[in-house]
């Protein structure tokens, strides 16, 4: 899921900047991707989305299979919690150590490697089991595989974008990358089944396979502008590490847009995957009506999504992200109060309408924030977030809808989230973010050559006041960062 208004983040050599260094730092360190400076990356954006949907198709053709597989063969809780965890936990894991490979290495080389890696995987299991050996161990292995690449592809996949898209069109390519996953969501699962159906689980992972070539052939014809780390500096891998580490944890807004991540998994996503359960419970166990929740939900999203990508969404990235939260709670409280199966589907739908609504502003902010030399890692981090909390709101969840009824969880997850925005917003950290985003948007006409002093002036003082908090959270001077408009 997806965040703050027009910023930029400027490294400083210098531990004590006055206003003019400070716009002359700005000038400096102004990113490339703006129109004028890269002409063709309408083109570059066109290549690497369209790689990334045809990747994202067989990987998701995938997912379907091996949860179908795994249900009609086995019939056993354990085996899929057993898929749920290997499915999982590597990329958690992974993504440590992703984000940093993808602030250090060519982003490009690392997704293609991992796509490659992933397929290999995929090719040497449907080899196996045209051979007959259909064990456990290897879906749960290959699975394992394919999550451990997902850590490193879904950092370098998130931070390479902003090399190739100007800042100003962030929010418009978040939001189309947005509609082409929540079409994958509709048209995925029609497209496993009639291959699962009609051949078998190895057909589809050879589709997977030629997905996967046609993605890094689609890459590698791809053009992106070298990523230069401030002063050529290049410290140890470790050094990388603990640098990232320490700046998440130091950085009062990448710290709390995280922080949010893992609430609106917790309380949202984990519990929006109790309305299956809901529906066979309360409306009936005929397949039609699952169908429908399912295709409500992903016709939201679609449509949410291709709002936002015409639109390009408020300039306040950040209001926008507290807003959707708000929304989500009142969402939750109306499908746990529904009684009639089209208001509940209604609902459904609405939510999927909500969910790019906050995701892209959240990735978007992120995006613009964040110093590029720097996404990888703060990215590694947010995959982090979204691996973990998804399976341990499942964990909290899964038992309590066993014993109390899933509109019941419903209409708590949603009044949760009305206190978990509400505090989100007292929180001086939150104050500073809608602050910081509403002076990002006043200051927006630096995209196109104008506001410039503004911008300078604004940095000297932003500057300033990231000096005096690298003070209280002893990060080292040359790393102070502040944001621009």
């Amino acid at each position: 899921m997806g965040a703050l208004g027009h910023t930029r983040q400027v490294t400083t050599p210098s531990s004590e900047p006055s206003p003019a260094a400070a716009g002359s730092a700005v000038d400096a360190e102004l990113p490339a991707a703006t129109d004028g400076d890269r002409p063709t990356w309408r083109r570059d954006t066109a290549l690497f989305l369209s790689g990334q949907t045809v990747s994202l198709f067989g990987s998701m053709l995938v997912q379907y299979a091996v949860m179908w597989h795994l249900t009609l063969e086995t019939r056993s809780g354990s085996v899929m919690a057993l898929a749920a965890l290997f499915g999982f936990l590597p990329q958690a894991v992974v993504s440590i150590f992703g984000g940093v490979w993808a602030d250090r290495h060519d982003r490009r080389k690392l997704v293609m490697t991992a796509d490659a890696v992933i397929a290999a995987s995929t090719l040497a299991l449907a080899l196996l089991m045209l051979g007959g050996v259909t064990d456990l161990w290897l879906v749960y292995a290959t699975l394992a595989v394919r999550s451990a690449g997902a850590g490193v592809q879904t950092p370098a996949v998130t931070s390479l974008l902003p090399q190739i898209v100007p800042t100003a069109k962030l929010m418009r390519v978040n939001g189309i990358n947005g509609t082409i996953q929540s079409a994958m969501v509709l048209l995925a699962p029609a497209v496993a089944a009639l291959v699962y159906a009609n051949f078998s689980i190895v057909a589809v992972f050879f589709v997977d396979v030629v997905t996967a070539v046609v993605g890094i052939g689609l890459l590698a014809v791809l053009t992106v502008p070298p990523l230069v780390r401030p002063g050529g500096e290049r410290p140890g891998y470790l050094d990388d590490l603990r640098d990232g580490i320490r700046y998440v944890s130091a950085h009062r807004f990448v710290r709390w847009v995280l922080v949010l991540f893992a609430v609106v998994f917790i309380l949202v996503v984990a519990p929006s995957g109790l309305t299956p359960l809901m529906v066979v419970r309360t409306f009936g166990e005929e397949v039609w009506k699952l169908t429908a929740l399912e295709v409500a939900y992903g016709v939201g999203m679609m449509i949410g999504g291709a709002v936002i990508a015409a639109w390009g969404g408020l300039k306040n990235r950040v209001v926008m992200i507290v807003a959707s939260v708000f929304v989500f709670g009142a969402l939750a409280v109306a499908m746990g109060l529904s009684t009639n199966l089209w208001v509940f589907l209604a609902f459904m739908l609405l939510l999927g309408v909500a969910v790019p609504a906050f995701s892209t502003p959240a990735m978007t902010v992120l995006q613009e924030t964040v110093e590029p030399e720097r996404q990888g890692r703060v990215f590694g981090f947010v995959s982090i977030v979204m691996a973990v909390s998804m399976p341990l709101g499942m964990v909290v969840f899964g038992p309590l809808a066993d014993r109390f009824s899933v509109e019941s969880l419903l209409v708590a997850s949603g009044a949760l989230m009305f206190l978990v925005a509400t505090v989100a917003v007292v929180l001086p950290s939150g104050r500073r973010a809608i602050a910081g985003a509403g002076a990002g948007a006043a200051a927006a006409g630096v995209a196109d050559g104008s506001g410039a002093a503004v911008v300078a002036d604004e940095a000297g003082s932003d500057l300033a006041d990231a000096t005096d908090e690298a003070e209280e959270t002893d990060l080292p001077a040359d790393r102070v960062t502040a944001p621009v408009p």
